[in-house]
């Protein structure tokens, strides 16, 4: 039995978290407070089971730094927070036999590989007669709850998100579990520094370390601050990454410092109207993104639209360093991939332009991009990210047609007219006017920002070459 029990001990409840590494608005941790005896949380560094896709180094060290704060934060509520590394199917009933626990509790998953572990672990535990509860905490909507009057599941945004919201209002998120003093049964526990999930040597993480603060403290700090000063506008601005219109939640979403119900009753909290809207908007592609992990696993590897299989795809290591490293002679883009390796993060416009731009002028292939951008994003989230890079590629569901492609020069023009995002990341164009920091390559050899490189690519060439190229998929 994984809970025979001791005279005069009363029963542990195990919480394993995952991606819910918060205190409040956390239901697996909420319900394991309203039973007797002590709570011992537990986290499971796995990246050696079958299926489960190691974290990116930015991820990794979002997660030591969130990791850090939660210990913390649990420790004040008498809760203990237990580090284990290794397959979550032989590590989890091993922690709760360890615990004397007579119940498990965990909020869902909706990976296929997380999934089949999670029902794998529950089975274990119940065939020992440990109790298994489970709750929905990162999804407004769990992806089997809404489905199309035909087909498996939706596969266009509108109508999914019409669906979502004819739901109603989202629950009211909980608060934070009262649960001091209670004794916890002692549990070896790995040291988190142990596990490296900093870099070291050498140290590339100091732009990081700038831009953002992991942890539940932080994301709710990143809220009230979107609230109080970026929510206003946020409809007309929030395609521009000159200004700071955007809420940046996307890392602390991701690894579940906030929930979405709190992010949700927040902002509806506020003034009603179209910037409060669109900002939801935004919370329903995230939830578009799992419904199509959920009911397409392998979305990260494989083309959602399968003509695409055919597609030539051009192997060209030089210019996909060219453009990881920033040194493509297009400065929007540049900007964006300087951003992205300088603080884990690029704003949603430019993903686009910068994707685009890999895609479909350069042509080369969705996953690298994809998989950098899983290694450099501190919001590198297996379901937005490659539901993203596929609705760029035309690949994917709800996609944008082959013939969008993204002109980074007019996006430039349009979304940083002033060229105030780009100099801040591409400082070689301090000197070039306006008018042509979009386009330095046409300013001269006086203005064309010292070193700054040449294109590596004729816009109007390779857009005429991809036109021809996606023209030629079949069907």
């Amino acid at each position: 039995m994984i809970s025979a029990g001791k005279p005069g001990q009363k029963e542990t409840t195990l919480v394993w978290l995952r991606d819910d590494l918060r205190i409040r608005d956390n239901p697996a941790l909420h319900a394991a407070t309203l039973r007797d005896g002590a709570v011992v949380a537990l986290y499971v560094l796995d990246d050696e089971s079958d299926g489960i896709r190691p974290l990116g180094a930015a991820s990794r060290w979002w997660l030591h730094g969130s990791l850090e704060r939660l210990g913390d934060a649990l420790a004040a509520l008498g809760v203990p927070l237990v580090l284990r590394r290794g397959r979550s199917r032989e590590v989890v009933p091993a922690a709760a036999i360890a615990a004397n626990a007579g119940a498990v509790y965990w909020n869902r998953r909706y990976g296929s590989a997380e999934a089949a572990i999670d029902r794998d672990v529950e089975t274990t535990l119940t065939e020992h007669g440990c109790a298994v509860e489970t709750f929905a905490a990162t999804l407004l909507h769990e992806p089997w709850t809404l489905r199309p009057a035909s087909g498996p599941h939706y596969r266009v945004f509108s109508p999914f998100w019409k669906a979502a919201l004819d739901q109603g209002e989202p629950r009211k998120p909980l608060g934070a579990p009262d649960i001091r003093n209670r004794r916890a049964f002692p549990l070896d526990t790995d040291v988190l520094a142990d596990w490296k999930l900093r870099p070291t040597r050498p140290d590339w993480s100091g732009g990081l370390a700038e831009t953002w603060r992991p942890g539940e403290e932080g994301a709710r700090d990143r809220l009230e601050d979107f609230l109080d000063g970026g929510l206003e506008g946020y409809a007309a601005n929030r395609d521009r990454p000159d200004c700071h219109a955007t809420s940046m939640l996307s890392p602390h979403l991701r690894f579940g410092e906030i929930s979405p119900f709190q992010v949700w009753h927040a902002v509806r909290s506020g003034e009603p109207g179209n910037d409060a809207e669109k900002f939801l908007t935004e919370l329903g592609w995230r939830e578009f993104s799992w419904h199509l992990l959920f009911h397409n696993p392998d979305l990260a590897s494989v083309n959602f639209q399968k003509k695409f299989d055919a597609f030539a795809w051009r192997d060209d290591r030089t210019s996909l360093e060219a453009w990881q490293r920033g040194r493509t002679g297009i400065p929007m883009v540049d900007a964006g991939m300087r951003q992205l390796w300088h603080s884990g993060w690029m704003h949603n416009r430019v993903r686009m332009v910068a994707a685009s731009f890999l895609i479909k002028n350069l042509m080369i292939d969705w996953r690298e991009g994809e998989a950098w951008f899983w290694d450099t994003l501190v919001d590198a989230d297996a379901a937005n990210n490659p539901a993203s890079w596929q609705w760029v590629a035309g690949s994917g569901a709800d996609a944008a047609p082959y013939f969008r492609i993204f002109n980074p020069v007019l996006q430039g023009e349009k979304f940083d007219p002033e060229g105030r995002y780009v100099r801040t990341w591409v400082p070689e164009l301090e000197g070039v006017p306006d008018r042509m920091i979009h386009k330095p390559w046409k300013a001269g050899a006086s203005g064309s920002g010292g070193d700054y490189p040449q294109p590596i690519a004729d816009l109007g060439e390779t857009r005429r070459r991809a036109l021809s190229a996606f023209k030629d998929l079949p069907g």
